[in-house]
């Protein structure tokens, strides 16, 4: 099985979200739909707002767009965008 490194930013609905909240779930999301590693860090946007940029070890055969659309469902997350994915083992 060949793992992919798949990098997701997700954009809060406000500057004011709890930006610790929407990492907890979104590894949990990630995890529970078979991702091996998880990283999250923060990226400045402009008037406060941060966005949350996440690191992933996904499996290369399960689509992408299943985790973009499990973590758009995340209470106050206002976006989600695939912003890089290539091969990493396999």
């Amino acid at each position: 099985m060949a793992i992919a490194a798949l990098k997701l930013k997700i954009l809060p609905d406000s500057p004011d979200v709890d930006l610790k909240a929407i990492e907890d779930k979104s590894e949990k999301i990630a995890m529970e739909l078979g991702c091996k590693s998880f990283k999250a860090e923060h990226e400045e946007i402009g008037f406060g707002l941060k966005a949350i940029v996440l690191t992933l070890a996904w499996p290369e055969q399960q689509e992408q767009e299943l985790i973009e659309s499990k973590l758009r469902e995340i209470e106050h997350v206002d976006s989600v965008e695939i912003i890089d994915f290539r091969r990493a083992v396999g």
